[in-house]
């Protein structure tokens, strides 16, 4: 009984997956995600909605709605396998606001965000990684409702600075320069010395044919990882391409 969850509104589940031959892959006795943020698998983000607390379901879902063509390594699915899930709605509720978050709280969603943002990148699902990142980022920034501490506030900094890279390598994959390059300049105006972040940028900006800023920003690099093979890499393509024709 009681209302169907609505767009925003976290629910609580308890999950059953099973294989096709009832070998038993997953077993979660509470858990809690928001449908749409892509926190879970399709099947889980699709089908939870249509319940109600109190509810069983079962959701066969085809592959692309449980792991995928590639299946998992936790839980240890197969490649292109079917799943089985047994669903108890237990809980419905108005979802998180992270603004109004303790600062270890918004670290621990952060962090939860960005690890699933890079189970969906490994799994080449840049457009999912991407939306949780920019969730993870979410929960990082904006008042708490208490200061952070000195520990807390590097933390959520170092943080930020994963998430827009990890944004600008996604953007990347997608095809999306200038969303990219505006990630890694995210990224230095919070940490300006951030090697992957000054790479990605001298990249970037090299591949926009703006060698003369590409390539002070990728000595900045150098002089951060002078071992560097990749910035070495890049330096000596940038030389190449400013080096006049040979005379004939």
């Amino acid at each position: 009984g009681g209302p169907r969850p609505l767009p925003g509104q976290e629910v609580s589940v308890k999950v059953l997956g099973a294989l096709e031959d009832g070998g038993l892959v997953e077993r979660d006795p509470r858990l809690i995600f928001v449908p749409g943020h892509g926190d879970v698998v399709q099947a889980l983000e699709l089908g939870v909605p249509t319940m109600q607390p109190g509810e069983v379901s079962f959701f066969l879902a085809a592959f692309p709605y449980a792991y995928g063509r590639p299946g998992s390594r936790e839980p240890d699915v197969p490649p292109e396998a079917p799943l089985l899930f047994e669903v108890t709605l237990l809980e419905v509720r108005d979802g998180p606001d992270p603004q109004l978050l303790p600062p270890a709280v918004r670290l621990r969603l952060g962090s939860q965000r960005r690890e699933r943002g890079n189970f969906h990148f490994a799994r080449g699902d840049f457009a999912a990684a991407l939306r949780s990142y920019r969730l993870s980022l979410r929960a990082l920034d904006g008042p708490a409702t208490a200061p952070p501490g000195p520990e807390e506030e590097e933390e959520l900094r170092e943080q930020r600075v994963k998430c827009l890279n990890n944004c600008a390598a996604a953007e990347m994959k997608l095809g999306r320069a200038e969303e990219a390059l505006a990630a890694c300049e995210a990224a230095l105006r919070i940490s300006p010395d951030n090697g992957r972040a000054l790479l990605r940028r001298g990249q970037l900006l090299a591949e926009q044919g703006r060698d003369a800023e590409a390539a002070l920003v990728l000595r900045r690099a150098l002089e951060l990882d002078p071992a560097s093979k990749v910035i070495h890499t890049e330096l000596s393509r940038l030389a190449k391409r400013q080096s006049p024709p040979p005379s004939t």
